[in-house]
This record gives C-alpha cells, sequence and structure tokens, in this order.
C-alpha cells in the first residue's frame, strides 16, 4: 500500500492539506504568488504536492483524513488563489519524521532558489539545533562545501534590523561579508550598514570600508591611546548617534562628525544647541560648529552617519550592487569567513 502511495497521484481537497510545520521559508512573495496562481489557471499544476497523510479520529467515533504538506507551500497558496478546489499530490509514507519533512522542503526550496539567505541559514540552524546535523552533513545533503553551511549559519550573528535588510533585498548577501568583520564593533558595524543602504554601496566598497576600519582600529593600537580623547569620542558617539573622531594635535585639534544629509546636519546642531547650557562642552561646541559650518560652505565630508534604524528599515528598497564577479562570489561561499588572510591590512 505504502508503495502504491508513492508512485501514485491523487486529487485532493485543498482545504484538507495543511502547512508543513517545517516549512523553512517564511516570506512569501505575493506579486509572484499571483504570477503563480495565473499561471496554474492557464495551465493547472505541472508538478504534483508531496504530502503525508494523517487519519483523525473524532470524538463521536467518527474519522477524518487531512494532508501534511511536505513540499509545495508556493502551489498550494497560488492554487488557493485561482480558486482550485482540489490539487494534485503524491502522499508519502505517514511516519516519515520531522527531520525528513524540514529536509525535503529545505531540499525543494534550495533546488529551485526559492529561499532567502536569512530563510536558509535559519532552516541550517533548526537542522543543528534539532536534529543534531554536523556542518558537513548539511552540505552532503544540499549538494553544497561545508565552508557554505559555516558561513551561511554565521549571518545569522547580525543584528536583527541587518537580517530583515537581507531578507527583504535591501541589502545582498555578499553585503554581509564585510558587515560580519565588524561584529566586535557595533556601534562601526551599524554605521557601515547604513551607509550601504544610504550610498548604495557595493560589496566592494562596503569591503574597502570595513578593511579600513580595521585598520584604522589596529593603528590606534600602535600608539598609547589618551583615555581622556577615548572617553570623550565614546560620549560623543553616543549623544550624536554617529562615528565621531578626535584628532589631537600640538595645539588644540579637530573633531571628525560623520552625517548622511543636511537635515542630520541641523540634528546634531539642534542636539549641541540643547547642551549649551553646560559649560564643560563650550569648547567643543565651539570647535564642532567651526567645522560645520566649513562643511555647509562647501566641504561637506564625503562620508555619511546614522540615522534611526526604523527610517533606514522603511526606506525605499534600494538597487544595491554585488559588483564581484560570479567566479569570486562562487569563491567566497567556500571559503572561511574569518580565515587571518581576510584581515590582513
Amino acid at each position: 500500500m505504502n508503495q502504491f502511495y508513492s508512485n501514485s497521484i491523487f486529487w485532493i481537497e485543498v482545504e484538507k492539506v495543511k502547512p508543513n510545520p517545517y516549512q523553512p521559508r517564511h516570506e512569501f512573495d505575493e506579486s509572484k504568488l499571483r504570477d503563480l496562481a495565473d499561471s496554474i489557471r492557464q495551465y493547472g499544476i505541472l508538478q504534483p504536492l508531496v504530502v503525508t497523510r494523517k487519519e483523525i479520529y473524532k470524538e463521536d467515533g467518527g474519522l477524518s483524513v487531512e494532508y501534511e504538506l511536505i513540499s509545495g507551500e508556493r502551489r498550494l497558496r497560488a492554487s488557493k488563489i485561482a480558486g482550485l478546489s482540489q490539487v494534485p499530490v503524491i502522499i508519502r509514507n505517514a511516519e516519515e519524521d520531522g527531520k525528513l519533512k524540514l529536509e525535503l522542503a529545505i531540499i525543494e526550496n534550495l533546488q529551485r532558489e526559492d529561499l532567502n539567505p536569512v530563510d536558509r541559514a535559519r532552516a541550517f540552524q533548526r537542522l543543528v539545533d534539532e536534529f543534531n546535523f554536523k556542518h558537513i552533513e548539511i552540505g552532503q545533503k544540499v549538494g553544497k562545501s561545508r565552508e557554505y553551511v559555516s558561513n551561511t549559519l554565521r549571518i545569522l550573528a547580525l543584528p536583527e534590523v541587518m537580517l530583515g535588510a537581507l531578507s527583504e533585498g535591501r541589502i545582498s548577501e555578499g553585503h554581509t561579508r564585510p558587515l560580519l568583520m565588524l561584529i566586535e564593533k557595533p556601534e562601526e558595524q551599524d554605521v557601515l550598514f547604513k551607509e550601504i543602504i544610504y550610498k548604495k554601496m557595493t560589496v566592494r566598497e562596503a569591503e574597502s570600508a570595513a578593511r579600513k576600519i580595521a585598520s584604522d582600529r589596529i593603528r590606534k593600537k600602535e600608539y598609547i591611546p589618551d583615555p581622556e580623547i577615548a572617553e570623550l569620542e565614546g560620549k560623543l558617539t553616543q549623544s550624536l548617534g554617529t562615528r565621531v573622531q578626535i584628532e589631537k594635535q600640538e595645539n588644540g585639534g579637530k573633531i571628525r562628525i560623520d552625517f548622511f544629509s543636511n537635515e542630520d546636519l541641523r540634528a546634531i546642531l539642534d542636539l549641541l544647541e540643547s547642551n549649551k547650557r553646560k559649560s564643560s562642552s563650550e569648547m567643543l561646541e565651539k570647535h564642532i560648529a567651526r567645522m560645520t559650518g566649513q562643511k555647509q560652505q562647501g566641504q561637506k565630508s564625503t562620508e555619511v552617519a546614522e540615522s534611526k534604524t526604523e527610517e533606514i528599515v522603511s526606506a525605499e528598497p534600494a538597487a544595491l550592487i554585488d559588483d564581484r564577479p560570479k567566479e569570486d562570489i562562487e569563491a567566497q561561499e567556500n571559503e572561511d569567513l574569518y580565515s587571518v588572510k581576510n584581515f590582513s591590512i
């Protein structure tokens, strides 16, 4: 009977098919679903869904049957939009365990390239957490290298706002590499993330910026830092919400404040104005006012600064460019992301 099920196609009611609890994909593009629904109306479902059969005993002693989806959720959703009452299915053994259901769902989506990078990483993480898969085993299942799986999982170390931007296509998977280089410097990481969004940085531009930040950090370690200057930098960075660098010179020094736009610059000035009464910051305000005055006269810094996270998430998606050749992208997928050579200056 099981063999008969596995090799046969059945037509069952759409309402009886329940979603796969192990579905790795969490986001479905509504416009693409409508396009698929139009195709289904015209040509029908060309590939059957895969389900398991479940018998449910009712309190009155009756028996009902429903089906749990293993793969084909996009086709199921589109079929409902298209108004189909029945869909073609292949029924797998009802005893298939959760690991196999998750595995089949992941593999089907990967083969169709339907998973975005974040959903793929979270699916891999479920295989690790719930079923104790090793990275090399996951790679064997999906036809990828161990390094590819490990690098994919590292994406999950990014903050949720960055993962959201990656899921929505506001940044590319290639942009996660330079962001992960700054994982131990969350302030710098956040600024670079916003620079990628607002400046529409390519992957190579973002990598160059990350290496420059790492280089500056190394140079600072080569000299004995001034604790007071370091403290002031930290306080200014926290207060202004942007990258602030203080360069102490023989007589006085310079303060560099990064910003995104004239509106951001005015917001910084308003913030400084609100703290004008604090005598301890009067000299600092003079330096900042002098510097920002010069920027308004045409010497605006080419770098940008931090703005509110909510504004970035609600911004229109940018046409971000992954400017690396295809062979470079494929090579980096199988490269150890944290290799020492990637951090050389």
